[in-house]
């Protein structure tokens, strides 16, 4: 069989396989249903593994036991987050209080904008007139059933209460057990790929460990600037309008965007055009200071992954999980170029293996 047979035949059975997992995605659903919650558990657990991991290892370069090391850090963790905890209370009660006494006012005066904005839209063309429409459907939906989630809230919060304690025990072993478990998947490769299965582990838990740490320090970044400016405007829910963005940062490009939204709301429903006029200006400020100085200072050339790249896992990863996907696609991308990369230097020959 010549090679342009081979090639065509690997490509007709891709298609068949993906045609075929397309055919059998609703049990794939069913089958991920009862998975979400161990993998949301190992997910978040990782993701804590990773923040923690060098506090515990400086204790541990200073002779101290690494199970002590990971109790003396849990800790310092647990007090920072007692004295946190208990002086937030308060103000996010308060807000959220506010917040949904002022719900019908917010949503009544949204629906105003949009049928203002709705009755303008003859003058555009046809084709931005539709998109306009569409969009503002779905705002006027999800407004609608905006009071109607409380259930969904409510039963996240039920499930983040259970994670809360168990994630602490599987960080626990993670942390003490990390090497252990890496040792125990090279011993797993056989002999000859060992050495490369070794290398691989290694590129992507520094890959991993440098991404989760940097953005998880931008995210808190971006949060508190966000919360001092919209202070300083005078802007209401400050605290709760700056802790999503801060949240809404950890995806690329597009979580300003989405974490821009609640905010231009408030300030339209509440203050009207000089609030929203603030608003803007609050979060230009606040993404020129993380993309000109945060950013480059904290994760720098961490992933090595050209922007188009990361947009394309963006849309990749937003239309296979959606906010999940668009989470994990970046840290997702960043893993199969190292394995690629690790890959494609084991086929360069033995002799680059070598001076590695």
């Amino acid at each position: 069989m010549g090679r342009y047979a081979r090639t065509m035949m690997s490509i007709a059975l891709t298609l068949t396989c993906i045609y075929l997992a397309g055919l059998l995605r609703s049990l794939f659903m069913d089958i991920w249903g009862v998975l979400s919650s161990l993998f949301y558990t190992f997910l978040a657990s990782l993701i804590i593994t990773y923040i923690l991991q060098p506090a515990v290892d400086v204790l541990h370069r200073r002779r101290v036991p690494r199970s002590a090391a990971i109790l003396i850090v849990y800790a310092v963790i647990a007090a920072i987050l007692a004295v946190v905890v208990l002086n937030l209370i308060p103000v996010i009660s308060r807000q959220i209080a506010q917040l949904s006494s002022s719900l019908p006012a917010i949503t009544a005066e949204l629906s105003r904008w949009i049928d203002m904005v709705n009755s303008r839209k003859t003058y555009l063309p046809n084709a931005v007139r539709t998109g306009i429409e569409n969009a503002l459907n779905q705002l006027e939906h999800r407004v609608e059933v905006a009071p109607t989630g409380l259930f969904s809230v409510v039963t996240s919060t039920l499930n983040a209460i259970f994670m809360a304690f168990v994630v602490p025990f599987v960080v626990f072993y993670m942390l003490k057990d990390a090497k252990a478990i890496g040792r125990g998947i090279v011993r797993m490769a056989p002999a000859r790929h060992k050495h490369r299965v070794r290398l691989i582990l290694r590129a992507i838990d520094d890959t991993l460990g440098g991404y989760v740490r940097g953005q998880f320090l931008i995210m808190l970044a971006v949060g508190c600037l966000s919360f001092i400016g919209y202070l300083i405007i005078r802007l209401p829910y400050a605290l709760l309008l700056g802790a999503f963005l801060g949240f809404a940062d950890i995806i690329p490009y597009l979580g300003p965007i989405i974490g821009i939204a609640p905010a231009v709301i408030i300030a339209l429903t509440t203050s009207g055009w000089p609030m929203l006029v603030k608003v803007v200006i609050v979060n230009i400020a606040v993404q020129q200071i993380e993309g000109n100085i945060l950013s480059p200072q904290i994760m720098g050339r961490t992933l090595h992954l050209h922007p188009m790249a990361i947009v394309a896992a963006l849309i990749v990863g937003g239309e296979a999980g959606g906010i999940l996907g668009l989470i994990l696609a970046v840290p997702a991308l960043a893993v199969c170029k190292v394995v690629w990369t690790q890959w494609r230097e084991a086929r360069s020959g033995p002799a680059h293996v070598k001076r590695q």
